[in-house]
């Protein structure tokens, strides 16, 4: 069996190499907005193109209007214009799907993620990466990335989110792996919440660890002291680059402990997993939670537990948005009519059954199945 699979890790680079994933970056930035800059200019002339065109376009013009690509890798190059088709492809797709996605934009150099792509001539090692022109990489994990010889390697994308003072390398591999046995461990429900992020069926509790709200201060430190820096300056720069490492800061904590909860749950090989299927666009209306909400990550550990509930050969079930699983009772099954936010502890007026609300919860879930 064929699965498709990212492994990302942390780059340990030093000036030289900082400043070549920089300017390949920077290459592939400028690639993408000439291509979407040609492909607009010929629709408002009234002329047909294609990215391919644009491509062999700027080959042949490459020495009088950038003759600075011919020092950087041309794998660069071709992935930024292939991003642009996809992202041109993408968009007339959600167009016939009669979504209202937005159109292909710009990019800037002043955003704080800059990244680039390379497919083929890659060469991965226990500690180094090989990319074209750049050579060899170091990385930060040992034995992290996959070198064995069902592995077919077939893209990676190098990153930073601030501003280029650290940089990640995502690989995107073919791996052979035997079909994934069904698991026969006992059902799972999963509650998500903001008291407690997830409350399993089993009696587990992953408290909110509360990644964002933990580095708030320092956020809005930073956010006045940039509000008083002259806009693109150096000085602003510079604190840009920080407010962006200590919102990456949060971002990391909180996905390092989403892929922590999920793998511990689909470790247990329960045959079904049920998560209830929240409305988190409506929840975040409220602008009392919003910010708590938005701060759980509650798609992204949904995302996470499907395909690993597949890889482990879990089913994966989302109830229903309307299932009251808060207001039935997990022993005799009534429905109260009622019950309030700040009730923490459920009691059935029926059968006066005693329990917590969220474990109550992920109960009536794994019920469901």
């Amino acid at each position: 069996m064929k699965r498709l699979r990212a492994y990302k890790t942390r780059l340990v680079l030093n000036n030289v190499e900082r400043t070549w994933c920089q300017r390949c970056a920077g290459a592939a930035r400028w690639c993408f907005n000439f291509g979407l800059n040609a492909m607009k200019t010929a629709y408002a002339d009234g002329r047909k193109t294609s990215v391919l065109a644009e491509k062999k376009r700027l080959n042949g013009v490459k020495d009088d209007v950038a003759p600075w690509l011919r020092d950087l890798p041309y794998k660069v190059i071709d992935a930024a214009f292939d991003n642009l088709d996809s992202a041109y492809k993408n968009f007339f797709r959600r167009v016939k799907q009669g979504d209202t996605p937005g159109f292909p934009k710009f990019k800037s150099k002043k955003n704080s993620t800059q990244s680039f792509n390379v497919r083929g001539e890659l060469r991965i090692t226990e500690t180094h990466i090989r990319l074209p022109r750049v050579g060899w990489l170091r990385l930060m994990e040992h034995g992290y990335l996959p070198t064995t010889k069902n592995t077919r390697i077939l893209s990676a994308t190098v990153s930073s989110d601030d501003h280029g003072a650290t940089w990640y390398v995502s690989v995107q591999v073919e791996e052979e792996v035997p079909e994934p046995v069904a698991a026969t461990g006992k059902v799972i429900g999963i509650d998500l919440g903001i008291k407690s992020l997830a409350v399993l069926s089993d009696g587990t509790v992953y408290e909110n660890i509360k990644p964002l709200q933990n580095v708030q201060r320092k956020i809005a430190r930073l956010s006045r002291e940039l509000s008083r820096r002259s806009k693109g300056g150096q000085n602003w720069l510079k604190t840009k680059a920080k407010l962006n490492r200590a919102h990456a800061k949060a971002r990391n904590v909180r996905q390092h402990y989403l892929h922590e909860i999920s793998a511990e749950t689909v470790a247990k090989k329960p045959s079904t997993i049920v998560m209830e299927n929240l409305n988190v666009k409506g929840m975040t209306a409220n602008h009392h939670l919003a910010r708590a909400i938005s701060d759980l990550g509650m798609y992204e550990l949904r995302r996470q537990m499907a395909y690993k509930a597949a890889w482990n050969g879990s089913q994966f079930i989302l109830a229903d948005r309307w299932e009251p699983s808060s207001k039935a009772c997990s022993n005799c099954g009534v429905i109260r009519d009622e019950l309030r936010l700040s009730e923490r502890t459920f009691t059935c007026p029926d059968c006066g059954f005693t329990i917590d609300r969220d474990l109550n919860a992920a109960l009536n879930l794994a019920a469901l199945a």
